[in-house]
């Protein structure tokens, strides 16, 4: 059967077969007009079934007992040419809508189906009423009469190819939203999701039925408005031309977790009305949490690096030590910090040598009128990381800010400390206070990390500052 895939390319007929209306000696009508898709001589009540049969997307033709076409409705006509008032009365498909040599194969095949049990599927290549071939996929199945005895056969067909892509769409949905490796939702236009697939629902932190018609505001803690406000713009606008990142906070059994979602999104509209009407929006997205703090960081550990040489060849141009010492640190604070406080070690106490201003963004610069002593209280994180030779951090938590920063003789608007301690030759020298206002994030080891290397800089100019003083 060499049909086309495209109802549209033709095969040219052999020499014993017609393009026209049928068999040799057989007129193109073969009888009085029988309505659109109806049978002769049926009762007016009949215009209903010939209105349901010719709004149906299938094509659909019926057979009496004898094989004479009863029935063909407008789809059928699209698909082969042929109209109803063409069709409806032939005797078989021989000769006009399928070539001879495959007539009987055809007819015994769409037959047996009157008295088989249930629905049979067939492919047949048939002729459309320009001469083309299409090779079309027919379900067929019989008719019983008011006495139970086989009364005919109805066949409802479709073009191969329009069948396999409507096969591989429900394939690709199905699979979508079952086992895809991102998470797909469908969110209808109040924005509650109603379908999500595994991906999708482990992501939100639920089962795929819990999560079902609840608001988005009740999943996602931080980012929802984002979200809904991308949804809402799909809705209205179509789909954005590429995908979004979005960062939201979830709340979940272990907490809340920050996380970010690489998103696309589909506008869904009904196809079986003439205006679109939106059903929602498909929501196709995939967590890459992982990979943005990775990207992350390297970009800061790039910027810190960065700062570190650029610190390092203007301390190289001052000829004070100590002016070397706060040109690094104010290298360092850039991104990192919002204030630092430079404390060095005077016999049993620490002094405030250097520092940030208190009250506003400034360079670091040594304190007024020489140094004065810190009135640190005892288990103060200065005080801590001298005694343990290394780094402690800590933040304000349930405490309110302002006083938990006054108590440790600190910045108001100071929220998380770094200390960190200033070392070298073997001795300890200080220490360095970072602080990061209540807007920011607190300290993580990375950060430890970075400024324990800034430490062991400043404490060299420090050494030399003090060496040189001696002499």
């Amino acid at each position: 059967m060499g049909a086309s895939r495209s109802s549209g390319t033709t095969d040219e007929l052999g020499p014993d077969e017609d393009s026209g209306g049928g068999p040799p000696g057989c007129s193109a009508d073969p009888g009085p007009p029988a309505g659109d898709g109806g049978i002769p001589g049926e009762p007016p009540g009949s215009e209903l079934l010939a209105a349901l049969l010719d709004g149906m997307d299938a094509a659909l033709c019926a057979f009496d007992a004898a094989g004479t076409v009863t029935h063909w409705n407008r789809e059928a006509e699209r698909v082969l040419g042929w109209t109803a008032r063409e069709a409806v009365g032939r005797t078989g498909f021989a000769g006009w809508a399928v070539r001879r040599a495959d007539a009987d194969e055809v007819r015994a095949r769409l037959m047996s189906a009157m008295d088989a049990p249930g629905r049979q599927v067939h492919e047949f290549a048939l002729l459309r009423k320009d001469g083309g071939r299409v090779l079309v996929r027919t379900q067929s199945a019989g008719v019983r009469g008011a006495d139970g005895q086989p009364a005919g056969v109805y066949c409802a067909f479709s073009e191969v190819h329009a069948q396999i892509d409507l096969e591989r769409a429900i394939a690709l949905s199905e699979a979508l939203l079952e086992d895809a490796s991102w998470g797909v939702a469908l969110v209808d236009v109040d924005l509650r999701p109603t379908v999500v697939n595994a991906y999708a629902a482990r992501a939100l932190g639920g089962s795929r039925t819990a999560l079902l018609g609840r608001p988005l505001g009740e999943l996602v803690v931080q980012g929802v408005e984002e979200l809904e406000a991308a949804l809402h713009h799909v809705l209205a606008e179509g789909a954005p031309s590429a995908p979004a990142e979005l960062w939201v906070t979830l709340r979940t059994a272990e907490g809340e977790r920050r996380r970010c979602w690489r998103s696309g999104f589909l506008r869904l509209a009904s196809p079986l009305t003439e205006e679109p009407v939106p059903l929602g929006v498909g929501w196709l997205f995939r967590d890459v949490t992982a990979a943005k703090l990775a990207e992350q960081e390297a970009d800061r550990l790039r910027f810190r690096t960065s700062q570190l040489h650029r610190a390092a060849r203007t301390a190289s141009e001052c000829e004070d030590p100590m002016e070397a010492a706060t040109s690094l640190l104010d290298f360092a604070l850039a991104g990192f910090a919002d204030h630092v406080l430079v404390d060095l070690v005077a016999g049993e106490r620490l002094v405030r040598t250097a520092a940030t201003p208190f009250d506003a963004p400034g360079p670091c610069l040594p304190v007024s009128g020489g140094a004065i002593p810190a009135r640190y209280g005892p288990g103060h994180p200065a005080l801590r990381s001298v005694e343990r030779t290394g780094t402690v951090r800590t933040s304000a938590g349930a405490e309110a800010a302002q006083s938990w920063a006054a108590e440790r003789r600190w910045p108001r608007d100071a929220a998380h400390a770094l200390c960190a301690v200033l070392r070298s030759r073997g001795r300890t020298l200080g220490v360095l206070t970072f602080l990061r206002a209540a807007n920011r994030s607190a300290f993580e080891r990375p950060d430890a990390a970075y400024a324990e290397t800034v430490a062991a800089r400043v404490a060299g100019a420090v050494d030399l500052a003090q060496v040189t003083a001696g002499t």
